[in-house]
C-alpha cells in the first residue's frame, strides 16, 4: 500500500516544479519587457568639430580616419549607434562605456582640456592625454576588444597602430613648442 501512495506523489509533485519554473520565467519575461521601456539617452549631442582635436594639433587625413572609425564612437559627442542599441540592458551599458570613455578623452571637446595640479598647462595635460592614447594603442587596449565584436572595421593593423603612435609624438612635439 505504502508503494502504491509513493507512485501517486511522484505526478503530483512534477507539475509543481513546472509550475514554479513557468512562474520564474514568467517573471523574467515581464521584466525584460519592462525595462524596454527605460531608455538611455544617446551620446548624439553635437557633430560640431569647434574644438576637435584638429584645431589644436595637425591631425592628417588618415589618422583623422582612423580615429573617427576606431575611437570617436566612444571619444567624441557623437556616436553612432548600431539596432540592438535599444535593447536594455545592453544600451545601459553601452551609455555607461560612452560615458566612461569620453571622461578619459573626447577628441571632439580636446581643445577644452583644462591644467589641473598635476599638469599646470593646458599643453602639458593635453600631451599627457596624447601620451595615453599611445599607451593604449600600443598595448592593444584601444580599441576594447569588446568594441571589436560589433565593430570589425575598427580593428587595427599593426602598420595602423604605429601610424597612430608615429602621429602622437608629431602632435606632443607640437604641444610641447607651446
Amino acid at each position: 500500500m505504502n508503494h502504491l501512495m509513493n507512485e501517486k506523489a511522484l505526478p503530483t509533485q512534477k507539475p509543481r516544479k513546472k509550475n514554479w519554473l513557468l512562474k520564474f520565467c514568467l517573471v523574467l519575461l515581464v521584466a525584460f519587457a519592462s525595462i524596454q521601456f527605460i531608455q538611455p539617452g544617446k551620446n548624439n549631442q553635437s557633430v560640431d568639430m569647434e574644438h576637435d582635436i584638429s584645431t589644436v594639433v595637425k591631425v592628417p587625413d588618415t589618422i583623422k580616419a582612423l580615429l573617427r572609425t576606431s575611437c570617436y564612437d566612444c571619444h567624441s559627442n557623437f556616436t553612432n549607434y548600431p539596432w540592438y542599441s535599444s535593447i536594455q540592458p545592453v544600451g545601459w551599458w553601452m551609455k555607461n562605456h560612452i560615458e566612461e570613455g569620453k571622461s578619459h578623452i573626447n577628441f571632439q571637446e580636446f581643445a577644452m582640456v583644462a591644467a589641473n595640479d598635476r599638469f599646470n598647462t593646458v599643453a602639458l595635460r593635453q600631451s599627457h592625454k596624447l601620451e595615453e592614447v599611445a599607451e593604449y594603442v600600443e598595448n592593444k587596449k584601444m580599441p576594447m576588444k569588446s568594441y571589436l565584436w560589433t565593430h570589425s572595421e575598427a580593428k587595427l593593423s599593426d602598420a595602423q597602430r604605429r601610424l597612430i603612435i608615429h602621429w602622437v609624438d608629431s602632435a606632443r612635439a607640437q604641444l610641447s613648442r607651446r
